[in-house]
């Protein structure tokens, strides 16, 4: 996977986009959402220490390991993540607009917080993958 990862990081431009995002996302408060193998790829290739990373969360995080590190982040489990009130939620999948829609009007409605994908897909690509379902 590390491959394909690696090849469609550099297909998104992510070193741009993620240099972006370090300047847009300037001393506001961000939680990732989403541990698996995109988020552990970033990680291990790419400095995510000029975001302010408060936590990272995933549906599968339970309450008992809200607090617990988990890659040197403290765990946020999903049902909480609007509690701690964070500027921006950076969504680490490559599956992501169900999730930024469901967070957008389901959790975060009401509220100030921004989602955005922490990889996010070229429009045409994405319009392919809309059109393909």
């Amino acid at each position: 996977m590390g491959g394909d990862l690696k090849e469609h990081l550099k297909h998104i431009k992510f070193e741009k986009y993620l240099s972006k995002l370090n300047k847009k996302l300037k001393n506001k408060t961000v939680i990732i959402y989403g541990s698996g193998s995109l988020f552990q790829y970033i990680k291990e290739h790419y400095d995510l220490s000029k975001l302010n990373i408060i936590g990272i969360s995933d549906m599968k995080f339970s309450q008992e390991q809200e607090g617990q590190d988990f890659s040197g982040y403290k765990i946020i489990p999903k049902n909480k993540m609007k509690d701690y009130n964070p500027d921006v939620v950076l969504v680490a999948t490559l599956q992501y607009l169900g999730i930024i829609e469901d967070f957008e009007i389901n959790v975060f409605d009401k509220t100030k917080t921004k989602v955005y994908p922490l990889a996010r897909i070229p429009l045409w690509d994405l319009i392919r993958e809309i059109w393909s379902k």
